[in-house]
């Protein structure tokens, strides 16, 4: 608010500010941070779980911090760095970047500030944390320049979002864990599977800038049959999980849950007939990380484990 010379009270600059906030969230789409918190909590709750059996809360909320502060850091490196492939693109040209509702210049403030929540979170957490904090990072940043030397960015990505169960259990133990490894590889070859479904939408457009991308090099039969490999592969990550954690019923029926899913989604998306993959790629994927986390936190409480 601010007071005019007649001492009317009347609107600052607060509404631009605000709107220019929200184009930002826009163009990181943090609603989209669904897809990898599910797998963090239950990588922090098992860990809590295994630890003393009790949640932590400090440690739960500065890995939902963590984990958000860097996914909107990636996100909107990523979308700096490809603004001008976004804007070649018809299925991207309406990106803020693109149309101008969101400058460069705020894009990269926005990114620092995250960066800096994120490496903030990490080092209330522990030492640890924040010494592999650089290594999280990196993975985010080249990600977006992938598509520019090899045809598979996906697993650059599959790996960037593989550290994310990793992070979540090191913030709570303090020490490494090979069952987070197994988790958030699992993470990763699920996340690198859809990715595969969702890039087979831009063939055209990538062959013509010369982007590279499995469906661009290899076709979208070809991508298609890869992210269904990759969802098996997860499915068995998940069991072995499951078995080296000693999971109980109530995950078992979670991972059961998370196969029909898969078989669900494979079958809406043909190579013919890609006009539900939105579907597929949002609301699927965005079910499988909730439905999993809501069996794993049901089978931790009745196995134990405190709130």
């Amino acid at each position: 608010m601010m007071t005019t010379a007649d001492g009317v009270v009347g609107p600052g600059p607060a509404p631009q500010t605000t709107g220019k906030v929200k184009a930002f969230l826009r163009l990181v789409m943090i609603e989209h941070s669904v897809f990898a918190l599910p797998f963090a909590y239950i990588a922090a709750l098992t860990a809590m779980f295994q630890l003393d059996r009790h949640v932590h809360w400090r440690e739960l909320l500065l890995v939902t911090v963590c984990m958000v502060g860097l996914r909107t850091f990636a996100m909107a490196a990523n979308r700096i760095i490809d603004r001008e492939i976004d804007a070649r693109n018809p299925r991207t040209a309406g990106r803020e970047l693109v149309t101008g509702a969101v400058s460069v210049r705020s894009a990269w403030t926005g990114a620092a500030i995250a960066l800096a929540v994120f490496l903030g979170s990490a080092a209330l957490l522990n030492p640890l944390c924040l010494m592999l904090a650089p290594v999280a990072v990196v993975p985010m940043v080249v990600y977006p320049y992938g598509k520019r030397f090899t045809n598979f960015p996906h697993a650059i990505l599959g790996f960037a979002q593989a550290m994310g169960p990793v992070g979540a259990w090191l913030a709570v133990s303090g020490a490494w864990s090979w069952d987070a490894v197994v988790l958030g590889l699992a993470v990763g070859v699920w996340i690198g599977g859809f990715d595969l479904i969702f890039g087979s939408q831009d063939v055209a457009s990538d062959r013509a800038d010369g982007v590279k991308s499995v469906p661009a090099r290899f076709g979208v039969p070809a991508a298609l049959w890869g992210a269904r490999a990759a969802h098996v592969v997860t499915t068995g990550l998940l069991v072995w999980y499951a078995l080296a954690t000693d999971a109980g019923v109530l995950f078992w029926v979670g991972l059961l849950v998370v196969a029909v899913a898969f078989c669900y989604e494979h079958t809406i998306v043909t190579p013919h007939d890609l006009s539900r993959l939105n579907r597929a790629f949002f609301t699927v994927n965005g079910f499988i990380g909730i439905a999993l986390f809501v069996f794993a936190l049901l089978d931790l409480a009745v196995r134990g484990l405190t709130f």
